[in-house]
């Protein structure tokens, strides 16, 4: 478990330096949803979601994508502090075996600042430990963005930059309340891994 880690650590610390160079240049899965598969093309017409409210537990930090993309950022040490310092295995009241990003906060859109959250989904009312954070995902419609299958480094990245590249194009109207990627089973092998990614519209 700990040697898995280990490798999540360093999958997860490479993934976020290779996504702020994504940005420079610009939680739950259910059966029957068909989804914008964001390494091929467009389907017709993006799919949505309808997702009620749930809190998840975790380490916060506060920063902007221009700032990570200097590489003075906060990401990748979220995510190595998470690993480190056996963050998951402190979270209690834990609903389901995966990781989840938040994005939060945001103070206009995505060139401005957000709050990011790395944590655990939990039970309704659990009380943070000390140290972290429990922040609430807001419930309303969200578009749902699966990655191909690839190294995390390559595949996350990729989704974003179709996202920016839909908003971009005023395909995707965002309500910039919350956003979230969900890193399930299907993220176990960070070389061959899946990874959904909830981007809130109206």
């Amino acid at each position: 478990m700990k040697a898995n880690r280990r490798i999540l650590k360093a999958c997860f610390t490479g993934l976020f330096l290779a996504f702020v160079l994504v940005v420079a240049r610009a939680g739950v899965r259910s059966a029957g949803i068909e989804r914008f598969h964001a390494g091929g093309e467009m389907e017709d017409a993006i799919t949505r979601k309808e997702i009620s409210t749930f809190t998840v537990i975790g380490i916060e930090a506060r920063t902007d994508n221009r700032r990570e993309a200097r590489g003075d950022g906060v990401i990748p040490g979220q995510w190595q502090k998470f690993f480190s310092e056996d963050i998951p295995g402190k979270i209690p009241s834990k609903t389901r075996p995966a990781f989840y990003a938040i994005y939060a906060r945001y103070s206009s859109d995505y060139h401005g600042e957000y709050t990011y959250v790395v944590g655990a989904p939990v039970k309704d009312g659990t009380i943070p430990p000390e140290g972290m954070v429990a922040i609430r995902v807001a419930a309303g419609h969200y578009a749902v963005f699966t990655t191909e299958k690839g190294p995390l480094a390559k595949v996350v990245p990729a989704a974003w930059q179709k996202i920016y590249k839909l908003e971009d194009q005023r395909k995707l109207r965002r309500t910039y309340q919350t956003d979230f990627e969900v890193y399930d089973e299907r993220a176990r092998d960070p070389q061959n891994a899946q990874v959904d990614i909830f981007v809130g519209v109206r």
